[in-house]
């Protein structure tokens, strides 16, 4: 008998990466699906539909259900991290903040030095210390702008933290 909820796995076609290519230059920036989802990638499904991309034994991301749009894995943000030039999809936050996110906590306001102002709520993003060091992946939960501006709730539901020594 055949699970529906049980998942196979599969090398990306050229019509998947393509796809997935697309949504990546659409999320992130132009030239960020190429680097993200290089020749080889796994695919795993359920009902037919990518959840998870792999790569060399590391998850890079899974595709949302609801909105079938890209959460980074530590693996994929560090790709993201690369990729991107500093200040590009990155909230700065102060030093003595940094440990904490690391570990997976939320980064708060009145924690963000900086933020790309291109930020908009639900993206997203890269969380870094000021030497630009990568300490989580999460969801934006304002604007780019209101992360600076305010001094209280919320910037970032941290996904992930990167479990960085600083």
């Amino acid at each position: 008998m055949n699970n529906r909820f049980s998942m196979s796995s599969e090398l990306a076609g050229p019509a998947e990466l393509q796809k997935l290519r697309a949504m990546a230059d659409y999320l992130f920036g132009r030239g960020v699906g190429a680097a993200l989802f290089a020749e080889g990638v796994e695919l795993r499904k359920s009902r037919e539909r990518i959840r998870q991309v792999w790569f060399r034994g590391s998850p890079l991301c899974s595709i949302r259900a609801n909105d079938g749009m890209i959460v980074l894995n530590r693996g994929g943000a560090e790709v993201l991290h690369r990729v991107l030039e500093f200040p590009k999809r990155r909230v700065v936050i102060e030093t003595r903040a940094a440990e904490f996110v690391s570990q997976g906590r939320t980064a708060f306001c009145k924690h963000v030095i900086d933020a790309d102002r291109s930020i908009r709520p639900g993206e997203e993003v890269l969380v870094v210390d000021p030497e630009d060091r990568l300490l989580a992946v999460g969801k934006a939960l304002l604007s780019g702008e209101e992360m600076v501006a305010f001094q209280t709730g919320q910037a970032v539901r941290v996904r992930r933290g990167m479990n960085v020594e600083v």
